[in-house]
């Protein structure tokens, strides 16, 4: 009757689930082992170093976005002040050739 019970026990699936937990043993003592843990705080370093280059580089660009947009406003401002005072011209020069020719 035991012997019936052990014929029953899918023997595969216990040896797949048995591997399974010696791998995930080893592979706890591998992973909390000291090289590893040098492993893990070089390769965050790295990562940290990466970052803080990523931030300078995003910062010039912010820096140069802004000083473009400024520039292009101060232009843009400039030309305006150019066409309002173009028009200004054409509307004394519109008035003086109008007053000519009531006077004559």
């Amino acid at each position: 009757m035991f012997y019936d019970c052990l014929k029953e026990i899918g023997w595969k699936k216990f040896g797949i689930f048995a591997a399974g937990g010696a791998f995930g043993t080893a592979g706890i003592k591998i992973l909390s082992s000291k090289d590893a843990k040098k492993a893990y705080t070089q390769g965050t370093a790295a990562v940290l170093r990466a970052k803080e280059c990523v931030m300078k580089t995003a910062t010039t660009i912010q820096e140069n976005a802004e000083d473009i947009y400024e520039e292009a406003k101060s232009i843009n401002e400039a030309r305006a002040a150019e066409e309002e005072a173009e028009m200004c011209e054409e509307e004394t020069a519109e008035k003086a050739c109008q007053e000519e020719a009531v006077t004559e």
